[in-house]
């Protein structure tokens, strides 16, 4: 089982979501840390990140050594999650 590494960016977002979505990234994750590459895993083009869908949210991630870092996570719908990404690693 891997470690879990937050962003503050995404500690912050979880929390102002309703408790019902929060929970559901909350599992989303539990299920990273014992498989990091499920089959609805995508490799971001041009970033050594990975997203994965958690019901209306995409959760952005890393997995390195033992450690899963959740960089980002965002609507699944906008593309503000990528906007806020590109400002991040750019």
């Amino acid at each position: 089982m891997l470690i879990l590494d937050i962003s503050s960016l995404g500690v912050e977002f979880t929390a102002r979501l309703p408790k019902k979505h929060a929970d559901q990234i909350g599992r989303k994750i539990q299920t990273l840390l014992t498989s990091p590459y499920p089959p609805d895993s995508k490799t971001l083009v041009g970033f050594p990140l990975l997203r994965v869908h958690a019901g209306e949210y995409r959760i952005i991630y890393q997995v390195y050594g033992d450690v899963l870092a959740v960089v980002l996570i965002g609507r699944r719908n906008d593309n503000d999650v990528y906007r806020r990404l590109k400002r991040i690693f750019l």
